[in-house]
């Protein structure tokens, strides 16, 4: 039998940016607040030793494990689900501080354009445009939200510039952009010389040190180029164990426990009482009484603790009714490589977010009236660094293994470029989360199924933001640029991106969406839900600057609702 422990005014799941976001704001305005995360302790020291790109980019020290707790995928309703047994696609971190510790650092506004992005595309272009597609407001605009994107930027400490499409900027980066390096002045000069607006990538990894108002000091970039799958051991990457965690435990109200894995919101009456967990060394099994329940998990965890929990109707893509597991989404990425025959360069220097990007084809910033698709993507140059086990680019047509490929490898380390795209996912009908009703968890319970698969609107995105990436790579001189494959069917295997969104999804309706704009669910009124499974579709950036402002943003919410109760909006 579970034993009860003594009430707390909020429980939180999950301590990565959005948990710790919220524990720090509510802590220092004095609520008792418990902080559940099923993983271990993590801090600077424990950074000390990751360069080793075998054990953390290759073997994953960082991740879920997949033998305790996974999902199942398929493409369609039409096929069976099976478990994805090795991280592949998408990498699920776990412990203190979740994917925050093991990111790159890019740290995007999404646009004005993606909060309203039903309305204004309607506006612009008629609803035929939009036909096929699941596609609503977020119940918030731009403005609204603005203030709180600046309340994140300067808790992690943004290294950046105005770009010149925006989005309009209250206050500006508290630090300023990465170092420029005649990789990224050559990105930015071949993309001028194509008529875009090119400008430094938005950065985490921070170009000098830096205090923020939560008193962490934050270092200045190494550029040792170990950041994505790795946590930082100088401290110039903004994570939460190292930018907010110690605040929250110095605010005195805020109790963290580790591996507590919460199987359960227990829930009377349409509000929810608190959450039952169980402690993943011992087994034992504990009821946390709240008068409210944060949800701040990864956004498959978010979905399914509700679906398990029944609070909130499960989504039904036959009917179109529901709203738990609705629209996830994921992102389009059509790269593009290229081989210099002539130039060699250093790209096993860098960093996370050192790089350039350009806005031109992202939102709405270009007419589509005569394109087959909405949105766009940004376009980058990231050096990021080339690490030599998993940097092995060669041209088109090379053999996948002998000596020719390694003769290739060899001579191309440092003789080839990429120029990325992140283009936006849209949601439709036939892309969501429910319950797999054949495989369970270590736990016993069903395991969250994922049923997925690239649309028409993907692949037209796809093909016409690829022909541009491969314009900048041969005005940037390359000799050859690589075949870009065609989009087919979504595969699991391969790595691609962890830029996962949806499934417990904000708007101004509850028969639309689950969530309200303070990220309050609509069916149970002390239950918030926050993270990037708000997000009614995904943009063409990486989502944690707009996760960090919607959990300022809750958190105010939250505050509110300990004093007022009720709907906030």
């Amino acid at each position: 039998m579970a034993e009860k422990l003594p009430k707390t005014d909020v429980v939180i799941v999950g301590m990565g940016w959005a948990g710790s976001i919220i524990a720090a704001e509510l802590g220092k305005e004095g609520l008792k607040v418990v902080g559940l995360e099923r993983g271990k302790e993590r801090g600077l020291k424990d950074y000390y030793v990751v360069h080793d790109e075998l054990r953390y980019a290759i073997r994953y020290e960082l991740m879920q494990d997949l033998s305790k707790e996974t999902i199942s995928f398929r493409n369609n309703m039409k096929e069976r689900a099976l478990p994805m047994r090795q991280l592949g696609s998408f990498l699920l971190g776990e412990g203190l501080g979740g994917a925050g510790v093991h990111w790159n650092g890019h740290s995007y506004r999404f646009l004005p354009y993606d909060f309203e992005i039903k309305s204004k595309t309607i506006e612009k272009y008629g609803d035929g445009k939009i036909k096929g597609l699941q596609l609503q407001d977020w119940g918030i605009t731009y403005d609204e939200l603005e203030p709180y994107f600046g309340m994140y930027e300067k808790v992690a400490g943004i290294s950046g510039e105005d770009s010149h499409f925006g989005p309009e900027r209250s206050i500006p980066y508290p630090t300023p952009p990465m170092k420029e390096t005649p990789l990224t002045k050559k990105f930015k000069e071949a993309a001028k010389s194509l008529g875009m607006h090119p400008y430094h990538m938005p950065s985490a990894n921070l170009s000098e040190p830096y205090e923020n108002p939560y008193g962490a000091k934050l270092a200045g970039c190494q550029y040792c180029a170990f950041c994505e799958r790795f946590g930082c051991e100088y401290g110039a990457k903004a994570d939460p164990t190292v930018a907010v965690i110690p605040f929250v435990r110095e605010t005195g109200n805020v109790d963290i426990r580790n591996y507590a894995n919460v199987t359960e919101i227990i829930h009377e009456g349409g509000k929810a009482t608190g959450v039952k967990f169980v402690d993943v060394l011992t087994k034992e099994e504990f009821i946390q009484p709240a008068d409210m329940v944060v949800l701040t998990s990864y956004v498959m965890n978010n979905t399914r603790l509700l679906l398990q929990s029944k609070i909130g109707k499960p989504y039904d893509p036959n009917s179109g009714t529901g709203v738990i597991g609705k629209n996830y989404c994921y992102q389009i990425l059509p790269g593009s490589t290229g081989f210099f025959e002539d130039e060699q360069f250093n790209t096993f220097m860098g960093a996370g977010a050192l790089g350039a990007t350009v806005d031109d084809y992202n939102g709405d910033n270009f007419d589509h009236s005569d394109l087959d698709f909405i949105h766009g993507g940004s376009i980058s140059f990231n050096q990021s660094g080339a690490r030599p086990i998993a940097s092995n680019p060669v041209p088109t047509g090379t053999p996948n293994w002998g000596a020719d490929f390694k003769a290739q490898s060899i001579k191309y380390y440092t003789r080839s470029l990429s120029v990325s795209a992140q283009g936006a996912s849209m949601p439709t009908k036939n892309n969501y989360m429910d319950l797999d009703p054949t495989y369970k968890d270590a736990y016993g319970l069903p395991l969250l199924r994922l049923t997925y698969d690239f649309t028409d609107q993907d692949r037209n995105l796809y093909n016409y933001i690829g022909k541009i990436g491969d314009q900048i790579m041969l005005e940037m001189g390359a000799n050859k640029v690589n075949e870009r494959s065609n989009l087919e069917s979504y595969d699991i295997v391969p790595y691609q991106t962890t830029h996962n969104t949806g499934g417990v999804i904000m708007g101004a309706e509850p028969e639309t969406s689950a969530v309200n704009n303070y990220l309050q669910m609509w069916d149970a009124e002390n239950v918030f839900v926050v993270g990037a499974s708000a997000f009614a579709h995904n943009s063409g950036y990486n989502p944690t600057s707009t996760v960090g402002a919607l959990s300022f943003r809750a958190a105010e919410g939250i505050l509110k609702y300990s004093k007022e109760g009720g709907l906030l909006a």
